[in-house]
């Protein structure tokens, strides 16, 4: 699947503009929606806090940017700076299976 696919489990959780409906229980969809939110990101592009945090406003309807910022960082799909001042995705996000195995 590619980065910016959508995993079909992660189908139900989205509305028609494609945002994020509310956050999954279950751990799998969990990770299947920060792989989906990071796969939204653009490669080589860094963003400010503020940037990042309308982004993820913008793709979810539930809007809780801090820990989805800060999820996105723990699990190597988000870096930034030790300020926290600008963020960038990682170069190279890892296939949805090889994210998933590496979590699960």
């Amino acid at each position: 699947m590619e980065t910016c696919g959508i995993p079909n489990e992660l189908q139900s959780f989205l509305n028609e503009r494609k945002q994020l409906k509310l956050w999954p229980a279950k751990r799998k969809k969990q990770l299947m929606a920060l792989w989906y939110l990071a796969g939204r990101l653009e490669a080589g592009k860094t963003y400010s806090e503020s940037e990042i945090n309308v982004l993820l406003d913008e793709w979810t309807t539930f809007h809780d940017p801090a820990t989805l910022r800060r999820e996105l960082y723990n699990h190597f799909l988000l870096d930034r700076l030790s300020d926290g001042r600008q963020y960038w995705r990682t170069e190279e996000i890892p296939p949805l299976e090889t994210f998933l195995s590496t979590y699960l």
